[in-house]
C-alpha cells in the first residue's frame, strides 16, 4: 500500500512514522508511508495557503489552489482514495479501517485553521472521515489514527496474521479480558477455565466474556449485531441479573 499525506506540519508525522507497527511495516515492505508539506504546492511568493472567507467571518480557509496541485502531483495521473479529515465527515469505524486497507493508494488531506474551501471538499476528496464529535486543532492527529489503524490490517504486519481478528469491534463485539503470568498475583486470581487447557470452554468463555463486556459499556453494538439463539439468552440472562 502507499499512503502519502499532505499536511501544513509534516514534522508533526516523523516520530508516528517512524517508531512501532508503522516503522516495522514499512521495513517489510508492506506500506510506503510519506508526508508532503502543503506549502510546497502554492504559488504565492510567501507561500501562503490560506486566506480569509467570502461573506466574512472568523478564521481563515485553506485555499483550494495548493491542495489541488498537491493531489495532482502526488497521484500521477493515479486514481487512489483522497481522504479528507474532517469533523462533518463518516464515523470512522473498523468496517470503514477494514475498507481502506484493501486499497493500494491512498492519500490524506490535513487541514487546519477554519477549514477548506468547499471547492476541495465537492471536487477533489472520495473520502470525508471524522474520528469523534469533537474539534481538533487540525487533520494530523485524526490522519494518524486512521492510518495506524488501517496498516495493522495488511497482511504481514501483525507478528501473528490473525492477531486483529479478535480486536475489539472486529467482530461487533468489545474484545474479551487478557491475562498473563503470574496465575496468582496478590490474591486476584485468573479464572480457573483460562488454565483448564479445554480450548472449547476457552473460547465459550471468551465469547459471552466480549458479550457481557458489550452489553455493560456498548450495548449499541448489539443493536446492530445478528445474534445466535444462544448468544441471545446469554444476554437475557445478564438483563435478569
Amino acid at each position: 500500500m502507499n499512503i502519502h499525506v499532505l499536511s501544513l506540519f509534516p514534522d508533526m508525522f516523523t516520530g508516528v512514522f517512524g517508531s512501532s507497527i508503522l516503522k516495522k511495516a514499512q521495513e517489510k515492505g508492506a506500506v510506503s508511508l510519506e508526508v508532503s508539506d502543503i506549502r510546497d504546492f502554492s504559488t504565492n511568493k510567501h507561500k501562503q495557503v490560506d486566506d480569509y472567507p467570502y461573506g466574512g467571518g472568523a478564521g481563515m480557509v485553506l485555499k483550494p489552489e495548493p491542495m489541488f496541485q498537491a493531489v495532482e502531483a502526488i497521484t500521477e495521473g493515479r486514481k487512489p482514495r483522497i481522504i479528507l479529515m474532517c469533523p462533518q465527515g463518516e464515523r470512522f469505524t473498523q468496517k470503514k479501517a477494514e475498507e481502506l486497507a484493501m486499497e493500494e493508494d491512498l492519500v490524506f488531506l490535513c487541514g487546519h485553521y477554519e477549514g477548506y474551501d468547499e471547492r476541495i471538499r465537492t471536487n477533489l476528496v472520495t473520502d470525508e472521515i471524522s474520528i469523534g464529535d469533537f474539534v481538533l486543532t487540525g487533520g494530523e492527529l485524526p490522519a494518524m489514527t486512521v492510518i495506524d489503524a488501517v496498516v495493522r490490517l495488511l497482511p504481514g504486519v501483525l507478528g501473528q496474521q490473525d492477531s486483529h481478528i479478535q480486536d475489539s469491534f472486529s467482530t461487533g463485539l468489545l474484545e474479551h479480558p487478557h491475562y498473563t503470568r503470574p496465575a496468582d498475583f496478590r490474591g486476584m486470581k485468573v479464572p480457573d477455565v483460562l488454565l483448564s487447557g479445554n480450548h472449547a470452554n476457552i473460547d465459550k468463555w471468551r465469547e459471552q466474556e466480549s458479550l457481557k463486556r458489550t452489553f455493560e459499556r456498548r450495548p449499541d453494538l448489539l443493536e446492530e449485531m445478528d445474534l445466535t439463539q444462544e448468544q441471545k439468552a446469554f444476554i437475557e440472562s445478564l438483563k435478569s441479573k
